[in-house]
């Protein structure tokens, strides 16, 4: 069942099939958290937002339309209660002082863990300089490797609005990483 397309998960969800629901949320744990976290940079949030994500596909999966991509529809989901989320705590970018780091595949190399914490640590202090329409962008083009398309139907925009919200957070966020290298 691991390797059934999303679509015919969804459906076996809609008639009640819980091995079915815990193949997507196990499919996309990781990644609606990752976005969670780029947006927010706080884990405890991204976690609670991951959550949140799956209770309301739980409770909304017949609103799902299959014209669509699933995770389009999932990562809409996750970005509007990573917002939601800065919303109600009264801030519109996260204060990004959370300093952890995501577990991932680690090089065995001491060294090289070192030297990529601080290279991600870099670039998650960038990213959370950046405007969260900035971060958006950039999280699901580059760390969910979203299609221009696919980025479009996530964020309610326009392929080309895509294009070029990517080209200016791009510019912006090798300014920063410039600033932060030189500095």
């Amino acid at each position: 069942m691991n390797k059934d397309p999303d679509e015919a998960l969804v459906e076996r969800c809609r008639q009640g099939d819980g091995a079915a629901f815990a193949v997507l949320v196990k499919r996309y744990q990781s990644p609606i958290y990752n976005a969670a976290y780029r947006v927010l940079g706080n884990a405890e949030d991204a976690s609670d937002i991951a959550q949140a994500v799956f209770l309301r596909i739980a409770e909304r999966i017949e609103d799902y339309d299959p014209n669509y991509k699933f995770f389009s529809w999932i990562y809409r989901i996750a970005l509007n209660e990573s917002l939601n989320l800065l919303r109600r705590n009264g801030r519109d970018e996260p204060l990004g002082d959370d300093e952890e780091m995501l577990p991932g595949d680690a090089h065995a190399d001491p060294e090289w863990q070192a030297l990529e914490a601080e290279r991600s640590a870099r670039v998650q202090g960038a990213l959370m300089k950046l405007s969260v329409q900035d971060r958006m962008v950039l999280v699901l083009r580059h760390f969910s490797e979203c299609s221009y398309r696919e980025i479009g139907l996530a964020l309610d925009i326009d392929e080309k609005t895509v294009k070029s919200r990517l080209f200016e957070a791009r510019q912006r966020m090798r300014g920063l990483l410039h600033e932060v290298h030189a500095a």
